[in-house]
Formats: structure tokens, C-alpha cells, sequence
């Protein structure tokens, strides 16, 4: 049985907390992926705790032991394959796509049945392009996916669109240095979420590999990587909460520690877009503080999230709970992740008599009706950022209680400990 949080805050609304953060989900993933693809030269330090960095860090660990299982005590396989299941984490299933086609050994590679829902054709695609050997095992376009490893390359041209996933670039980024002919990406379209990308040119940078990028050309010749370790900062997505509830306070100062002011990380943009609701972000000799200064702003402008649409939900519901009717572009790919993230905003909002409407992919909020009840409770649709966006209403709502509080795991296992020590009050509701 799935476990609910309650959550509250008594007394007066100020938060004075040091809070240290896990590593970025992002940055571990990427970083196990090429230590995986130099074949340990390259080390990596300050590792994740989150759900989906463990799944992935463990499946790339049993793929290297002949003959193991790759999912926990599962003695399934398919005739010929090993299964790979990666469960909810589609950051391991698109960057496994890539990985196992340039690994040699049949594999079946799957996860939950909402990763089955999610495309990965594109990606599919332009690997089969490169001379990869896979096929879907279910519905076309989607996982299961079937990969027959290593992949025979016949070109190292290919496109991709850019709009759809930057993980998708980043999947066939990371292993071009090992593919005999190297790989030129053709981004068709407007790139999504490009600090993605720039970060995952940085980390492979970091150890070695160059790249030159013109255009809308990326390209990466065959080389070695050189032995080294990636460092991986604290997460911002992460930290995006802490800003959220630095704005929901009377008063805030919350430090962070170890989060670096220039970041490779898109979801740093929090601490400039945080501006429009009075949160000033400040660096400290180990990291960064932010407060309140009371100084929320009105402004007219359409906020544009296509370079960070993690923080959609969390700067979405900052702006509903603060009565403010702004309007948002860029929100695109919100409908294909954990769950249709669109339709859960106007499911959970419509809680607090607040409407976000699309026209023309421009999204408004409507706050003239807004209310905050006694209680609410609120759905979390297996999607950990909406129970991290959501809870810090307890600000503003004397109980919040948040369905299935375990989905946090998948990114900041730690988020409801962390909460306590702000001050907040969390019980267990079975």
C-alpha cells in the first residue's frame, strides 16, 4: 500500500535552514554512462542517491559481470537477450538505448508499463540510421525495446529533431568517441532544452573529447577518453524547491551549500527567474543562499521554460499559489514525462480555483478564483515533481497532504527529512 504525507507548518512562516542537497540526477546519469564507455577510466564522485541514478549506476555495474541478472533478484530473460528494466527511469532508457546498441550482447530493453507510453522512436531511429540492429518488441516507436549489440555502423550522419527530447542528442553524443567513424548530428528544428546538451559537452570535455558544433551540425570524431574523475554538483532541479518555498514564506533564508554559481545545470536559470517573485540568490564561501526580500514583481512578459521544463511545475504553481496571471511558453514536452505534467497542473490546480488554459502552445494561469482551503490532497500521478512542487502550499494551507509520498525517490529521496528540517510537520498516512 502506497504511503501519503501530511503536511504542515505551525507557528509563524519564516525558514532558516542549511540543506544539503544530493547530487544532479542529470549530471550522475551522464557521468555513469561515460565512465561505463571508457571502461572506468573515468571515475565519478559525490554520486546521487536518487532512485533513477541508482537504477541505471546498477544495471551498468551487472552489465559488466558475465552472466548476471540486470534488474534486483529477477530470473527473467527473453530466449536469447538479457532483459534490461529500468522501471520509471527514462533517463536510463534513452540513454540505454544507445549504450547497448554499441555494446556487445543481445538485450530486451523495457521498463514500467508508463515507460511504454513514452516514444523513443526518434531515438530508435537515428541509431538504426548509424547501422544499429533494434526493433520494438510491443507498440512501434515505443519500448520494449529489442537491441542486438555491437551496431555496424554505415554512416556517421544522422538527424535528429531537435523539439521532441535534448536526451535524445545526449544519448548519441556520448557515444560517438567509440564508433569507428565518429558521428555528425544534424539538429533539425529549434533544440530543446539545450543546456542539456551543453552539458553533456562539457562533461565530455572533462575527459578528453572534443567536439566542434556549427550550425545546427554537432560533431564528435572517433578519440579516447583520457582518465579522469567528474565531480557531480548538487542538484538545481532540486533546489528549485527550496526557492519555491523561500517565495510561499512571510520571511526565508535558506543556504545551500556546494551549489556553484556557474553551472552546468539548466535548471540554475531558477535563481534569475526567482527574481520575479522577490528571491535573491546570493554565493557563500561553499555555496549559494537565497531569501525573501518581499519584492514579489507583476509582470506581463511570457516566461519561456523550453531550456528548463523541469522547473515548469514548480515555477507554475509559485505563480498560482501567489495569484499571479502569468502565461508560459515552452512547455511542450511536459505532456510525454512521468506523466501528461500539463494535465496534472490543471487537475491539482483547479484544487485551489486556479486555471491554466493553452492558445497558440502559449499557457496562462487564471488566478481570479483563487482559494486555499483548510485541507487538500493532492494526486501525484507517479511523478515525483508534482509532489515536490505541491507540498510547499503547506505554507499557505493549514494540510497538504501529498498521495504517494514514496515517489520522491526517483530524484530526492531525502525531500521529506529535508522538509522537517525547515520546520515543516510531515506524519505518514497509511
Amino acid at each position: 500500500m502506497s504511503k501519503n504525507a501530511l503536511v504542515s507548518f505551525k507557528g509563524t512562516k519564516n525558514i532558516n535552514a542549511e540543506i544539503q542537497l544530493t547530487g544532479s540526477k542529470s549530471e550522475c546519469n551522464r557521468a555513469l554512462i561515460i565512465s561505463a564507455l571508457s571502461k572506468k577510466l573515468v571515475k565519478v564522485e559525490n554520486l546521487s542517491n536518487a532512485a533513477d541514478t541508482v537504477t541505471l549506476n546498477g544495471i551498468l555495474n551487472k552489465l559488466g559481470v558475465e552472466g548476471s541478472e540486470l534488474r534486483g533478484d529477477s530470473k527473467l530473460k527473453t530466449a536469447n537477450s538479457e532483459l534490461v528494466d529500468v522501471g520509471p527511469a527514462g533517463t536510463a532508457m534513452r540513454f540505454l538505448s544507445a549504450y547497448l546498441s554499441a555494446k556487445n550482447g543481445n538485450f530486451l530493453l523495457t521498463g514500467t508499463e508508463r515507460m511504454k507510453q513514452r516514444p523513443i522512436g526518434i531515438l530508435a531511429e537515428a541509431l538504426k540510421t548509424i547501422g544499429a540492429d533494434i526493433s520494438y518488441a510491443e507498440a512501434e516507436g515505443f519500448p520494449p525495446l529489442n537491441i542486438n549489440g555491437p551496431l555496424d555502423q554505415k554512416t556517421n550522419q544522422v538527424k535528429i529533431k531537435g523539439d521532441i527530447s535534448s536526451q535524445y542528442i545526449s544519448a548519441l553524443l556520448m557515444i560517438a568517441p567509440i564508433l569507428p567513424q565518429g558521428l555528425t548530428l544534424e539538429i533539425e528544428g529549434e533544440l530543446t532544452s539545450k543546456p542539456y546538451v551543453d552539458m553533456t559537452l562539457d562533461m565530455l570535455a572533462e575527459v578528453g573529447i572534443e567536439h566542434s558544433w556549427n550550425g545546427n551540425s554537432i560533431s564528435i570524431k572517433p578519440q579516447a577518453f583520457k582518465p579522469g574523475t567528474l565531480i557531480v554538483e548538487p542538484d538545481w532541479s532540486a533546489a528549485s524547491y527550496w526557492y519555491s518555498i523561500a517565495a510561499l514564506a512571510d520571511e526565508a533564508e535558506i543556504t545551500l551549500p556546494a551549489l556553484k554559481a556557474k553551472s552546468l545545470q539548466g535548471d540554475s536559470q531558477i535563481k534569475n527567474i526567482m527574481k520575479i517573485f522577490g528571491i535573491a540568490t546570493s554565493k557563500t564561501d561553499n555555496g549559494i543562499a537565497i531569501s525573501n526580500l518581499g519584492l514579489s514583481l507583476d509582470t506581463k512578459e511570457v516566461l519561456n521554460l523550453k531550456t528548463c521544463p523541469d522547473l515548469a511545475q514548480t515555477i507554475i504553481v509559485i505563480a498560482a499559489a501567489l495569484g499571479k496571471n502569468m502565461s508560459f511558453t515552452g512547455l511542450e514536452t511536459l505532456k510525454i514525462k512521468e506523466t501528461d505534467r500539463i494535465a496534472a497542473l490543471q487537475n491539482e490546480l483547479a484544487k485551489i480555483g486556479v486555471t491554466l488554459t493553452e492558445s497558440n502552445l502559449v499557457y496562462t494561469l487564471n488566478t481570479d478564483n483563487l482559494h486555499f482551503p483548510d485541507q487538500i490532497t493532492i494526486a501525484t500521478y507517479e511523478d515525483h515533481r508534482m509532489a515536490m512542487a505541491f507540498a510547499p502550499l503547506a505554507l499557505l494551507i493549514k494540510e497538504v497532504e501529498i498521495e504517494d509520498m514514496q515517489v520522491v525517490e526517483k530524484s530526492y529521496p531525502y525531500y521529506w527529512e529535508d522538509l522537517k528540517k525547515a520546520g515543516f510537520n510531515i506524519s505518514i498516512k497509511n
